[in-house]
């Protein structure tokens, strides 16, 4: 008879120790299982049958690393749905919010240039827009021409695409202005800069130098040009529980530049310098509880823009102002 993987062995013992049986002498299982054996006597007892299949896939896994690497990447896979279950579909963590006028302009011209897709537009009575989403690469922008209570906002931002030589000219044809042409940077990237006539900074981005980690990478990230830049890290873990994944500074202590991780998405930040001046930009910002984040962003020193409610869109919302003047508009999708 050909003999039986530890793998199988260890699934016939933990098989008959879970109906109470004892296995038979000829099946006894292979020595160097013994110690997992002992583990499993002592927990067999606990009384929920979804614990006891955990039991048994875990000292499985212990056995077989194949095995193993399956089972991680599900339980990976199940972490990534709880995840994102309380963020709008369709969008991150973290959307840009970019107030301009002519709104619709603006629109055609993150089609022309960028190959933006629009998802929805929610015109006023008088044909403003409202709201409206547009699709960039992998990631997503919020527009709106807003109001007196939200006036214009400009933002910048760190755009990944898969050529950036192409996309820059793109944009250039489409009427934004060259900041600096495009080349080969020393952190990593081929990388230009244009600014668009509404006041949008893009700095066009692929990476040379680098490659993205198994999670991918972000085609919008929001740039945060900051006075006083190295005060923002500690805001935002404050507030939103982010993580800096890296933060860069001079002898002097100033950020040169920063990544800040929040939920399933990433901003960067840098002191303000030179032509890169702070915008007071708006930021939506999807977290798992509304209530909990705008209180923890009030004791961190935002100031109110709005308390949490139930939006009838099917989010629950507030807004809070930090202390540079960017505006986050904090959600919860409740479904709908």
């Amino acid at each position: 008879m050909a003999k039986r993987s530890l793998a199988l062995q260890l699934d016939e013992a933990v098989q008959a120790m879970l109906v109470s049986l004892r296995p038979r002498p000829e099946d006894a299982p292979d020595p160097n299982l013994a110690p997992l054996m002992r583990v499993a006597q002592v927990l067999r007892d606990f009384p929920r049958e979804e614990f006891r299949a955990a039991l048994k896939s875990d000292l499985q896994r212990r056995v077989s690393m194949s095995e193993g690497t399956a089972a991680s990447s599900a339980r990976t896979g199940e972490a990534q749905a709880r995840a994102v279950h309380y963020q709008r579909p369709g969008l991150t963590s973290i959307t840009p919010y970019i107030i301009v006028r002519p709104a619709a302009q603006f629109m055609e011209f993150v089609k022309a240039a960028f190959h933006g897709t629009e998802r929805l537009r929610m015109p006023t009575p008088g044909g403003l827009i409202m709201h409206a989403e547009m699709e960039i690469g992998n990631g997503a922008i919020e527009v709106s021409d807003g109001n007196e209570e939200y006036p214009t906002a400009p933002a910048a931002i760190h755009l990944y695409v898969n050529d950036a030589d192409e996309t820059y000219e793109r944009a250039l044809r489409a009427g934004a202005t060259s900041i600096y042409a495009v080349a080969d940077m020393p952190w990593g990237d081929r990388q230009g800069a244009v600014k668009d006539e509404f006041g949008n900074h893009w700095y066009i981005a692929k990476p040379i130098g680098w490659t993205p980690g198994p999670e991918g990478l972000r085609s919008v990230q929001p740039f945060l040009h900051l006075q006083e830049a190295h005060k923002m890290v500690p805001f935002l873990e404050a507030a939103f529980g982010a993580e800096a994944l890296g933060v860069a500074k001079s002898p002097e202590g100033t950020v040169l530049h920063g990544t800040i991780r929040i939920g399933n998405a990433t901003l960067e930040i840098d002191e303000a310098h030179g032509e890169f001046q702070a915008m007071s930009c708006h930021l939506h910002v999807y977290v798992p509880d509304t209530d909990v984040v705008y209180a923890r962003a009030m004791e961190a020193g935002a100031t109110s823009l709005e308390v949490p409610q139930d939006k009838p869109y099917g989010d629950r919302s507030a807004g809070v102002k930090d202390a540079w003047g960017n505006s986050w508009f904090i959600a919860t999708y409740l479904g709908g």
